[in-house]
């Protein structure tokens, strides 16, 4: 599986304040007190405080800061207590329960890995004629997904792959090209939304995408008329229909498919349980491809566990900005000069009122506002003709302002609309606004969020966080950083299941999804995922210097960058990045880089300890006996190379004189000893 990349756990330390709870791999849930700079037998190092239960603390090394994680959870946990066998047991209880949840999850992988599938070429002639059709270009981010998808089609079982990308970062894209695959094979493709409007315009765009090719794209949805509906479902049972789009409808008993290949499955939480125990049925049968814009933790927990392939596509493209966010008390004054300014700039303006009841209400004061513009109501309790002829209107820009139910939440594309007024924010979800805000700002034009409360109310504390959360939270791409928000606002019981809540909140979302990661790969018979941990003590100054990073969350980001690196290439790209960043490395900064190097080959070595202290080098290596370099064993070379070096086979340890020197020459000599011993030519035995 796809594993979270090292610089989105960074980025979540980034958002680490002082005060905020946290996890160490070893010692449990502590509470984040900051960090410090100490001199230790002569030499400088960062350490980063965390506080426990009776007032105990622990510094932890900055270089070993991959052992550190935000707790995500809602109730407050108890503080670990050092010392204890507590946080082991804890660990235990969530392991055991996480196994059998992973013994459910790697079943349904299994039954689809031993189903046989069609496997789809994706290379014809008219696949690459319609690719380069595409008006833009594509980011990385995005070529990656497609190939992923691509690579999972061609395979000889049924894909189900889920893609996560942030509003407006070219999901749609993906999936167009899935379907084309699919229909050149002369298989049908099902594309289910969760709206009626996300049904039309889906369907409007993959039309004109295959508008040059023999394709048929149908529509079933309640914008149909019955004659229609019935229409397209004959064709579809014959096969006339070779791709339709539209609500749960699709599921319906009387909709039949003659040769179906691949389910699209848009925002997948956004339906009920009765259709995703249908889609649960379909997933093991064909190829299913799921669009998620707010990658929400429990649509990620089959992905993180292994069950589900994930592509993560995290890239704005080239002309987004991110979308200028205002949270207050409602103020008249500024909604009219917020309106008024859009439609100055000839611009079209979202107005979000989620209360049919008195939305006719709020139409009225909207025309005694702003008299001049051309305001026209959409709700879900409308009858077809009209929602669909007002939807129109405001997408030919007959209508200026829309004021609107959430109906507009999912997917909707008007590019020309760039300014989003919700009223009574503090009453919506936080995934619900996240979506919310990402109708504007789609055509590279500056765009505006005006989320707006009752200024005689007490906000609750939830709506106060949801709130505060998305003026924070305005750079492209923060959908995951939003989705771990919402479950930490709303509670795992919400979103992942009141059985699993329990063994979440004991450790915290992060150290769960690991758990349960491991099991999934211990069940499956996969090596471990997490690297094993490497006890390193070099006297070297290695730390990031205050004037080098000045501010401390960046810092610690930085450290947990560095410290995720697995090889020395990760330390390489580590390096690189900070030199874009922040500059030249200073002195202790390059050390530091080197150590995490040391680190990675250690680890690749099966080295787990190693110590230099008074010229000597103090190591214990977890595989001695079943290493052979060339046609000589280990001990014979390790004589040879080093006459004075000392090795015990019976406790895996090395002792190795050092020579007299210090600082970054230690740190190189120590790289160029480890890896002429323990890396060069190793053969198993």
């Amino acid at each position: 599986p796809t594993r979270p990349k090292p610089r989105r756990r960074a980025k979540a330390l980034e958002e680490l304040n002082p005060g905020d709870l946290v996890v160490h791999a070893l010692h449990g849930i502590g509470r984040f007190v900051g960090m410090e700079t100490r001199e230790v037998g002569g030499f400088t190092r960062e350490y980063l405080i965390v506080s426990y239960a009776g007032d105990d603390r622990l510094f932890v090394p900055s270089d070993t800061a991959e052992a550190l994680q935000r707790y995500i959870g809602t109730e407050e946990p108890k503080l670990s207590r050092l010392g204890t066998a507590e946080w082991e047991r804890t660990k235990a209880r969530v392991r055991r329960k996480a196994r059998d949840i992973a013994a459910e999850l790697v079943r349904l992988y299994a039954a689809r890995q031993s189903t046989p599938g069609h496997a789809f070429p994706t290379d014809s002639p008219w696949q690459r004629e319609l690719e380069e059709s595409f008006p833009y270009e594509e980011t990385p981010d995005q070529l990656r997904a497609i190939r992923d998808v691509s690579a999972d089609m061609a395979k000889p079982h049924p894909m189900d792959r889920l893609v996560c990308g942030d509003v407006g970062y070219g999901k749609t894209e993906v999936a167009v090209r899935a379907a084309f695959a699919a229909v050149v094979e002369g298989k049908q493709v099902a594309v289910l939304v969760p709206t009626t409007i996300l049904a039309q315009q889906h369907h409007a765009t993959f039309a004109e995408r295959f508008g040059p090719f023999p394709v048929q794209v149908g529509l079933l949805s309640r914008f149909s008329s019955p004659a229609e509906q019935a229409d397209t479902i004959a064709k579809v049972a014959t096969g006339e229909v070779d791709v339709v789009i539209g609500t749960h409808r699709l599921l319906s008993k009387d909709v039949r498919f003659n040769d179906l290949g691949l389910v699209i499955v848009d925002e997948e939480h956004r339906f009920g349980v009765a259709q995703k125990e249908k889609l649960r049925k379909l997933r093991v049968e064909v190829d299913v491809l799921t669009l998620t814009a707010t990658p929400i933790p429990r649509t990620l927990e089959m992905s993180m566990s292994g069950i589900r392939d994930l592509s993560i596509i995290e890239t704005a493209p080239a002309a987004r900005r991110p979308v200028r966010t205002f949270v207050g008390p409602f103020d008249e004054r500024l909604v009219t000069a917020a309106i008024r300014r859009e439609l100055a700039r000839g611009g079209q303006v979202f107005y979000v009122h989620n209360r049919v009841q008195t939305i006719e209400r709020e139409h009225r004061r909207l025309q005694r506002l702003i008299p001049e513009a051309r305001v026209a109501v959409a709700h879900g309790q409308m009858d077809e003709d009209t929602l669909e002829r007002t939807m129109l209107a405001f997408g030919t820009r007959e209508v200026d302002v829309l004021l609107c139910t959430t109906i507009i939440e999912a997917g909707l594309d008007i590019p020309s609309s760039n300014t989003l007024i919700v009223d009574r924010a503090d009453m919506l979800g936080l995934a619900q606004l996240y979506q919310l805000r990402g109708r504007v700002g789609r055509a590279g034009e500056q765009a505006y969020a005006y989320l707006f409360f009752p200024p005689n109310i007490r906000l609750t504390g939830q709506a106060h966080e949801r709130l505060k959360t998305l003026a924070q939270f305005t750079e492209l791409g923060s959908g995951m950083a939003i989705a771990l928000k919402d479950l930490e606002i709303r509670g795992a019981g919400n979103m992942l299941g009141a059985e699993q809540s329990g063994h979440i909140e004991a450790v915290g979302f992060e150290m769960y999804m690991q758990i349960l990661e491991e099991a999934a790969r211990e069940l499956r018979g996969e090596p471990s995922a997490e690297p094993a941990e490497v006890r390193l003590d070099v006297p070297v100054n290695a730390y990031l210097p205050d004037d080098y990073i000045d501010r401390d969350p960046l810092r610690l980001a930085a450290y947990r960058r560095i410290a995720d690196a697995a090889s020395p290439s990760e330390v390489d790209d580590a390096r690189s990045e900070l030199r874009d960043r922040f500059g030249p490395l200073p002195p202790p900064a390059d050390a530091l880089l080197s150590v995490a190097e040391l680190r990675a080959v250690l680890r690749q070595a099966g080295v787990t300890e190693l110590a230099v202290a008074e010229h000597e080098l103090h190591g214990r290596v977890a595989r001695l006996k079943p290493v052979r370099f060339g046609h000589e064993w280990q001990p014979i070379r390790l004589q040879r190379e080093h006459p004075r070096a000392v090795l015990t086979e019976a406790t895996s340890t090395l002792l190795l004189p050092v020579p007299d020197i210090e600082g970054p020459e230690l740190v190189a000599w120590l790289l160029e000893a480890v890896r002429g011993l323990l890396v060069s030519d190793i053969v198993p035995a």
